[in-house]
C-alpha cells in the first residue's frame, strides 16, 4: 500500500477510522522543511514493506485548513510523526529518523498490542 495523502477533511476517515483496524503512522510535514524531505522516502519504503500491517498517512500542515491539525495535536516542529492505533495516540517523534529508528519506535509503541 502506498503512502496516503490526506487533509483536515479526510483525517477522520483516513486516520482515526482506519486505526480501528491497523496502526496508522501520520507524518505531519511542511514543504519548506528539509528533514521532512529526508524522512519521506523512508516512509515510502516502510509503507511498501509493512503493506497491510501499517498505514502511513501524510498531511501537509502548512496549507490552509490543515493548519488546524497542527494546533489540535500541538505540533512544535516538523516533521512530527504520530502513531495512532485504535483511535488513540500511541507515541510521537519529531525530526528525521533512520529507517531502523522508525521501526524501533513502532515496535516499542506496539509491542504488546500488535505484531506486524
Amino acid at each position: 500500500m502506498a503512502v496516503v495523502h490526506t487533509s483536515l477533511e479526510g483525517f477522520e476517515a483516513e486516520v482515526m477510522t482506519a486505526s480501528d483496524a491497523l496502526p496508522v503512522l501520520v507524518d505531519f510535514w511542511a514543504g519548506w522543511c528539509a528533514p521532512c524531505l529526508v524522512i519521506a522516502p523512508i516512509l515510502d519504503q516502510l509503507a511498501e514493506q509493512w503493506q497491510g500491517r501499517l498505514r502511513i498517512v501524510k498531511v501537509e500542515v502548512d496549507q490552509g485548513e490543515n493548519m488546524k491539525l497542527a494546533g489540535r495535536y500541538r505540533l512544535r516542529g516538523f516533521p512530527t510523526v504520530i502513531l495512532f492505533y485504535r483511535r488513540e495516540e500511541r507515541g510521537r517523534f519529531s525530526g528525521a529518523r533512520s529507517k531502523a529508528g522508525i521501526v524501533e519506535f513502532l515496535r516499542k509503541q506496539l509491542d504488546d498490542d500488535y505484531t506486524p
